[in-house]
Order: structure tokens, then C-alpha cells, then sequence
């Protein structure tokens, strides 16, 4: 026992030294409406608070998400909408002294349709290559990872340990070309679970369309007779296009019965989507 709790002493302080250490100043979403052509730019500032010098490397990569809670950090420009190849950021690594300042800028340009063309020379197209909706990707800030003790030492014969912690952020750099692109969503599934008595709603909800969607999502419950039950917020989750979420929607406590479900994901503007369910609650 007290060896585990050592243990457990020895990853409170490290973790909590790595997260004293570089930390980003500001938003991690950096969104802009542009047009073709038009150039863009912007300061991402890091602030050391940590008592000792750290070295941060920032990087390119792209960014989808799943409604089964996978990430992928794709390489930069690989995903159909990764706006990572009009970007460029500078410098790529940085040092910070204790109680220090520093700064990482970025700067692009939404590629002119011409330009599209030629980039798509080599695939046969139905029509002119254009650019619509949202296009997006992500700056990652990675602090080199401060090393704790390489081992914990202990009696003869006993095993030493080291732990190292690692953290890196994301800055989400967001281009939408004007007031483009179709807003469209599917619901992809849904399901009741009840974990120790707690019930749940579990929606599934992709983005088919071609602009970000940041919709609140609510279920209304009406019982046999039609006489409403309770509104039910889910809250409110971004979603890129060719990505899903999944939201949770507390029921637990609906009396059990048959009931008529109304799913709301609303987008806060003329964009309003539903579907309707039969949910039987036991």
C-alpha cells in the first residue's frame, strides 16, 4: 500500500509540472470567411509558466472525428477538405525561458480557382473545380515533455520507475469560402442504455453537408396521448462536414412506458433539423 501510494504521489507532481509548464494564450479555434484568393494570418501566442526552459515544436496536421470517439490526426492535406496546403507557420520550433512569451505565426492564402484547376489536372472532372463550404486544419503546439526522476529509487533488489508526461495542443485554423456550401446532416443511430440505473438517449448525428454545423440538440417526449413529457437538452457540439458526434440525452427520470420521441438539432439560425422515434422506456 504504500508503495502504490508513492506511486500515485510521484504522477500527481509530474502531471501537475507539465501542466504548469507552456500553455496557450487564447481560443484553440481560429475561424475566418473569405473568399477565393483573398490572404489570411494570425498569431498563435504561447506563454511559459513553468520555473524552467522549455523547447516546443509546433506542426501541421489534419483533423476528423467520429461519433465512436476516434480522432485522426491525418498527415497535412491528406483529407478532402484540409485547408493545411495554403498555410505556412513560422518558426516551427521555438524556446521559452521561465515566466517568457513567444509567439507562432501563421499565414495562407485561399488558392484562386485557376489554381484549383491546374492542381486537379490530373483527374478528370465533371465540371470546373470550385471551392465551397468549410475547410479546416490544425497547428499542434507540442511542449518537449519534462523528464521526471529516470528512476525512483527504492531497496536493493527493487524494481526503479520513470514517468514521463506529454501534452500537446491542437489550434484549429477554420476557412469557410464566403456564406458557402450546403448544410445537411444524417442521424446514423440511436439507441437506449441504462448504466446502474441511469438512462440514456444516444444519438448518433453526422455532417453530410459542406459547412460546419454547431447545433443544439434536444429531445421532446410525448406519451401515448400526445400530452408532452419533458424537454430534454443534449447541448451543443461542433461538427465539420464528413465528421460525426454523438450526443446523450438523460432520461432517467421518465416514468418507464411507451413514448414518441421528437429529436431537435438546431443550428441557431433558418438551419433546423428532426426526426422522430418510438422509445419504449423499461
Amino acid at each position: 500500500m504504500r508503495k502504490l501510494l508513492y506511486l500515485f504521489l510521484l504522477f500527481v507532481v509530474l502531471a501537475d509540472t507539465a501542466l504548469a509548464g507552456v500553455s496557450v494564450v487564447g481560443g484553440l479555434t481560429r475561424e475566418k470567411a473569405l473568399e477565393p484568393g483573398a490572404k489570411f494570418e494570425g498569431t498563435i501566442k504561447l506563454q511559459n509558466t513553468g520555473e524552467t526552459t522549455c523547447q516546443v515544436s509546433a506542426y501541421q496536421t489534419d483533423y476528423l472525428f467520429y461519433a465512436d470517439g476516434s480522432n485522426v490526426y491525418g498527415e497535412p492535406g491528406s483529407a478532402v477538405r484540409s485547408n493545411a496546403d495554403w498555410l505556412t507557420i513560422s518558426p516551427k520550433r521555438l524556446t521559452i525561458p521561465p515566466g517568457e512569451e513567444a509567439s507562432v505565426y501563421y499565414s495562407g492564402q485561399v488558392p484562386e480557382i485557376k489554381e484549383l484547376a491546374s492542381i486537379h489536372d490530373d483527374v478528370q472532372l465533371l465540371e470546373s473545380p470550385s471551392l465551397v463550404g468549410t475547410y479546416w486544419s490544425m497547428v499542434m503546439i507540442e511542449p518537449e515533455p519534462e523528464t521526471g526522476p529516470e528512476s525512483v529509487e527504492g531497496e536493493a533488489g527493487k524494481v526503479k520507475i520513470g514517468i514521463q508526461t506529454k501534452v500537446r495542443y491542437g489550434i484549429q485554423i477554420v476557412t469557410h469560402i464566403g456564406d458557402t456550401g450546403i448544410r445537411k446532416i444524417r442521424f446514423l443511430d440511436r439507441r437506449l442504455a441504462n448504466q446502474e440505473g441511469q438512462i440514456t438517449l444516444q444519438l448518433g448525428i453526422e455532417n453530410i453537408g459542406e459547412r460546419w454545423l454547431s447545433p443544439t440538440v434536444w429531445v421532446e417526449l410525448y406519451d401515448d396521448e400526445g400530452i408532452e413529457v419533458g424537454r430534454f437538452e443534449a447541448g451543443k457540439k461542433r461538427i465539420y462536414p464528413h465528421c460525426s458526434v454523438r450526443h446523450e440525452v438523460d432520461l432517467s427520470g421518465v416514468p418507464k412506458g411507451n413514448y414518441k420521441a421528437l429529436v431537435v438539432v438546431d443550428n441557431g439560425d433558418e438551419y433546423v433539423f428532426g426526426a422522430r422515434y418510438d422509445l419504449g422506456i423499461e
